[in-house]
């Protein structure tokens, strides 16, 4: 059964449940919030008011232990007054990777030394592409939709699928979309600029699952999705994701990840993910090893501010970023027409302005480096 499909059944189907000894087994039990109908969302509260009163015992597994919200997950306990939550039994990516069933991965953030912002009546330069987006009004969607920019990244995403296949000949690379448009595009600079095979697959699509299980079976080399590839989608032959949807949460983040750390029979067992160095998914790539992040804590008293952190570049200490590995790839310029947006700055005029991008490099961030691996 499905969450959702809870709100359907009847009366005599729980009725029937009072006669059993019920074993209830929830699976991504992060969906479901709430520990009173007060803060509940629907699939939590019928969890509340239906499963809980039949189930004898329950099992509640998740791989993401929170809530981007912030809410208390359905039938979870935490400490009081922290918010931390208690976990009966935790399995986590490094226990994973010792024994052998998860493959560690490796997050190349994409980056540029040399941001020029400009317009007919000033010219502003940024150091890096989080102190553009914190300089600007320009949202992450002018980074991840430039055909240039997208282009960087795919390459880089082949380049690495191309090293793994000569090993893995059926090793598969996902790109993870913004939405379906965006998702065309990547297909196609894919196709005819890399000269790869790739299918594409969206909410829109009624065949998806069929799909999503055409490609599992084949050696068609990517996978373009948008919605549909995330928690639960076991495709073992994925080696290599390009992250480019605009969904920047740490759940999110890491659903994606796991999509190509399951360990198969290949003799190469690399995974890796490229996606661009904002300050979030910085942070999120370096703190990898820690199953359950200290920012996700429960709210005590909710307010307007209990959505995700402000990360502020200027207080983080010299070692937040640990860099493993620092490669250069070829210094291109890559020129973005962002169209009608301002800056923050009142010197600069609302009209259509320009990115320049050069000194484009990957920053490696391996967050498992442990000598039994």
């Amino acid at each position: 059964y499905t969450y959702h499909s809870l709100m359907y059944f009847d009366k005599s189907f729980w009725d029937s449940l009072q006669m059993h000894r019920v074993l209830v087994v929830f699976d991504e039990i992060h969906h479901c919030s709430g520990d009173s109908l007060d803060n509940a969302n629907v699939w939590g509260g019928e969890i509340l008011t239906q499963v809980q009163q039949c189930a004898s015992y329950s099992l509640a597994l998740t791989g993401t232990p929170w809530r981007t919200d912030k809410t208390p997950i359905v039938l979870s306990n935490y400490t009081d007054p922290e918010g931390e939550i208690y976990c009966d039994y935790v399995y986590g990516l490094h226990e994973a990777i010792v024994d052998g069933v998860c493959r560690k991965p490796k997050i190349a953030l994409i980056n540029s030394n040399n941001l020029v912002f400009s317009s007919k009546d000033s010219v502003h330069r940024f150091d890096s592409i989080s102190d553009f987006l914190s300089g600007t009004i320009a949202s992450y969607q002018s980074i991840i939709w430039h055909p240039e920019a997208m282009k960087y990244v795919l390459e880089a995403g082949c380049k690495k699928l191309h090293e793994i296949r000569k090993v893995n000949s059926g090793a598969g690379g996902l790109v993870v979309a913004s939405s379906v448009e965006h998702a065309y595009q990547l297909l196609n600079i894919l196709e005819n600029e890399f000269g790869q095979t790739a299918t594409i697959v969206t909410y829109h699509d009624r065949d998806a699952l069929a799909k999503i299980g055409y490609y599992r079976q084949s050696n068609t080399e990517w996978i373009v999705s948008v919605g549909m590839i995330s928690e639960g989608t076991d495709i073992p032959r994925l080696q290599v994701c390009c992250h480019l949807s605009s969904v920047k949460t740490e759940l999110y983040f890491r659903q994606v990840l796991g999509r190509i750390l399951r360990v198969n029979e290949s003799e190469n067992q690399e995974a890796w993910l490229f996606t661009m160095a904002t300050n979030e998914l910085t942070l999120f790539s370096n703190r990898l090893a820690e199953d359950l992040p200290e920012d996700y804590k429960i709210m005590q008293q909710q307010s307007d501010d209990w959505l995700f952190p402000t990360i502020d570049s200027q207080s983080m200490p010299p070692e937040f970023v640990r860099k493993n590995g620092m490669s250069k790839i070829k210094g291109i310029d890559l020129e973005m027409d962002i169209g009608e947006i301002t800056t923050s700055s009142p010197t600069i005029s609302s009209q259509t302005k320009q990115l320049k991008m050069s000194s484009m490099h990957q920053q490696v961030i391996d967050a498992f480096l442990f000598s039994m691996i």
